[in-house]
C-alpha cells in the first residue's frame, strides 16, 4: 500500500515535470520579431536568484567572460568584449533581453561575437557537446532575463 501511495506520487511528480518541459517552446519555434521575443520560453517568470547564478557560471551563461556587472564584484575577471550590464533594464525591456539571450545575432547581426544561448544557430567553433544543442534551457533564460531585469 505505501509503495503504491510512494509509485503514484512519483508518477504525478515525473508527470508534472515532463509536462512543465513540454510547454517550453522549442528552439526552432521561437521567433525573434522587431528585435523582442514577446512570450516567456515558459510561461513562467524566471527565478531572479537562479538567474543570477547561471549568469555567473562558466559552464553555462559565462556572461562575465564578455560582460562587466558591478552587481558581481565578488566574482573575478569580468569581460570587457560585450557592454557593461550595469543598468542594462533600463536600456533593455524584458522582451527585447530575451530575445538577446535567446539568439543575439537575429538581433544585432552575424557581426557580434554573442552566441544565441537558446538558439540551435549558436555560432562558429561550437563546443562537441552542445552541436545541435541550445546552451541554456528555456528555463535558464528566462531566470537571466528575470535577474538582467534587477539591473536598473
Amino acid at each position: 500500500m505505501i509503495a503504491a501511495r510512494i509509485s503514484l506520487a512519483a508518477a504525478a511528480l515525473f508527470a508534472g515535470i515532463t509536462t512543465a518541459a513540454a510547454m517550453d517552446t522549442a528552439p526552432n519555434d521561437v521567433m525573434v520579431v522587431d528585435g523582442v521575443v514577446a512570450k516567456s520560453l515558459t510561461g513562467a517568470p524566471g527565478d531572479v536568484a537562479e538567474g543570477r547564478k547561471a549568469f555567473a557560471n562558466r559552464k553555462l551563461g559565462n556572461c562575465l567572460a564578455c560582460h562587466a556587472n558591478s552587481d558581481m564584484s565578488e566574482q573575478l575577471f569580468h569581460g570587457e568584449v560585450g557592454p557593461s550590464l550595469d543598468g542594462v533594464a533600463s536600456r533593455w525591456s524584458e522582451e527585447e533581453l530575451r530575445a538577446i539571450v535567446v539568439n543575439s545575432k537575429a538581433v544585432f547581426g552575424e557581426q557580434t561575437v554573442m552566441p544565441g544561448f537558446y538558439s540551435l544557430e549558436v555560432g562558429q567553433n561550437v563546443r562537441e557537446d552542445l552541436v545541435g544543442k541550445t546552451i541554456l534551457t528555456a528555463e535558464q533564460v528566462e531566470s537571466i532575463v528575470a535577474y538582467l531585469g534587477t539591473l536598473k
